[in-house]
C-alpha cells in the first residue's frame, strides 16, 4: 500500500488556484511554509507578505498562485480531506465484516494524525492541527453557497457519502446516515479541539481517544434502531 500512495496525488479542484502549486518548486514551498507559518500564528494573522517574507519571494509570486488567503486555506483543507479520503478508500479496502470496516473507517478519520513520507512538501501533523481549528473558516462565509456549486468541497462530501455508505450497510434501515457521517467527521474536529484547550467538557483525554468515543457512539446507536 505504500508503494501505491507514494505514486498518488491528491487531486484539488482547479478553480480554487490561479497556478497549480504541484506544478513547480516554488508552488510546493508556497504549500508547506504556508503549513508552517499558519499552525504557527493562525490563520487570522497569516498574509502573503509574511509568507513572502518566509520563504524569501516576493509577495506578488504567491498571487499568481492563489488569489487570496481564503482560497489558500480552501486548498489546504481540500487536499487534507483527499488525503484522508485515499487512507480511507485502502484503509478499508477488501474488509468483509461490515461492522468492522466501519469501525476501521472511524478509526482513519478521528485519529490523530502522523506525517506521511509520501508526501514530501507537507506536514501533515501540522496540517491536521490546521483543520481541527481552522477548516469551518473556509466554509462559514457569505460566498459558501457560490463556492459549493463550483464544487470546492466536493472532495470534503464524496468523504461524508463514503462513510454514510458504510453506515447503511450496517443498519440499512437507520433513517440519518448522512446526519451520522458528517457529525462523526465534524465532531472529531471538535473532540480534538476540546482535548487541546477545553479538558472540562470533553471525555476524551491521553487514556480515551475521540476514536473510541464516536465508534462506541455510532455502533450503539446502529445496534439501537
Amino acid at each position: 500500500m505504500d508503494q501505491l500512495l507514494s505514486s498518488l496525488t491528491i487531486k484539488v479542484n482547479n478553480k480554487i488556484y490561479v497556478k497549480d502549486p504541484n506544478s513547480s518548486d516554488l508552488g510546493k514551498r508556497i504549500i508547506q511554509f504556508s503549513i508552517i507559518l499558519i499552525d504557527e500564528i493562525g490563520f487570522e494573522n497569516f498574509n502573503f507578505k509574511k509568507l513572502g517574507k518566509l520563504i524569501s519571494s516576493n509577495e506578488s509570486s504567491i498571487y499568481r498562485y492563489f488569489e487570496n488567503k481564503h482560497k489558500l486555506l480552501l486548498y489546504l483543507t481540500s487536499w487534507y480531506w483527499g488525503w484522508i479520503e485515499y487512507q480511507l478508500v485502502f484503509g478499508t479496502n477488501a474488509m468483509p465484516d461490515k461492522e468492522e470496516k466501519l469501525k476501521r473507517a472511524i478509526q482513519i478519520i478521528c485519529q490523530s494524525i502522523k506525517e506521511d513520507s509520501s508526501f514530501s512538501h507537507i506536514n501533515e501533523v501540522k496540517l491536521g492541527k490546521i483543520v481541527i481549528s481552522e477548516y469551518s473558516k473556509s466554509y462559514l462565509t457569505k460566498e459558501v453557497d457560490t463556492e459549493n456549486k463550483e464544487g470546492y468541497f466536493a472532495i470534503y462530501k464524496r468523504l461524508v457519502t463514503r462513510l454514510s455508505s458504510m453506515i447503511n450497510a450496517v443498519n440499512p434501515t437507520y433513517l440519518y446516515a448522512a446526519s451520522l457521517s458528517s457529525m462523526i467527521i465534524e465532531g472529531s474536529l471538535h473532540q480534538h479541539f476540546l482535548k487541546e484547550h477545553f479538558t472540562s467538557i470533553t471525555d476524551c483525554s491521553d487514556t480515551i481517544s475521540p476514536t473510541d468515543f464516536f465508534q462506541d457512539l455510532v455502533l450503539k446507536t446502529l445496534k439501537t434502531t
